[in-house]
């Protein structure tokens, strides 16, 4: 059930997402109107999100929901302070802390895509700003939680194993991998959404597939 709903969230996302302002309208309309259409939007992808990973349905969709609406209007453009930006990821010292788990990751010279940056990028733009910070701690107590299934996914399905052998699995068994999949059981709609913009989704339908999460999204 959780599943369905999770789904329908992500529906009504999409529809949001493509809605526009009403044929000429002036400028500060369709700009106040696009603001908005990007705070709902976002914040009902958090909530398909969040019902599809935690397994408890409505229940938590609706918490979400009437703890938004209990917040306090929002004060006057002129008196809202100035938030300080969230910290930024460091790609190379996420993928630096990926590289110390060997269990989960192929040696250098039989990967797939030496430099796997591209997927890199995209994954850790599905690390919303208030996840940045202790993400990479988060990232370890991931992979050591889930040492076994990842050790079994890189025998099966890594480099030197017979599905790769017919140009699938690609990604298993690069660094980067550990970063999706991390992401794959926290974020699956924000991932996929930013995958879609950058990338084919062969390779994520692919890791989905192998990976099993909670909620698949592949069709």
């Amino acid at each position: 059930m959780s599943k369905l709903e999770a789904g329908a969230v992500a529906g009504a996302h999409t529809w949001i997402s493509e809605s526009s302002a009403p044929h000429g309208s002036e400028q500060r309309f369709e700009d106040g109107w696009h603001a908005g259409v990007r705070d709902v939007a976002s914040y009902l992808l958090r909530i398909a999100d969040t019902t599809a990973t935690t397994g408890r349905g409505l229940a938590a969709s609706s918490a979400m929901v009437v703890a938004h609406l209990q917040q306090p209007a929002s004060p006057a453009p002129q008196e809202t302070p100035v938030e300080e930006p969230a910290p930024a990821l460091d790609a190379e010292d996420v993928l630096a802390a990926a590289e110390r788990f060997p269990w989960a990751v192929a040696a250098p010279g039989v990967r797939h895509w030496p430099d796997g940056g591209d997927f890199l990028d995209v994954t850790l733009s599905a690390v919303r700003p208030e996840e940045r910070e202790g993400y990479i701690e988060r990232l370890e107590a991931f992979v050591e939680q889930h040492r076994a299934r990842l050790e079994e996914m890189l025998r099966t399905h890594g480099p030197g194993s017979r599905p790769p052998s017919h140009g699938r699995y690609a990604l298993i068994g690069q660094p980067e991998t550990l970063v999706i999949v991390e992401r794959m059981g926290s974020a699956p709609f924000l991932l996929r959404g930013q995958w879609e913009k950058e990338l084919e989704t062969v390779f994520l339908d692919d890791l989905e597939f192998v990976w099993g999460p909670r909620i698949r999204l592949n069709r």
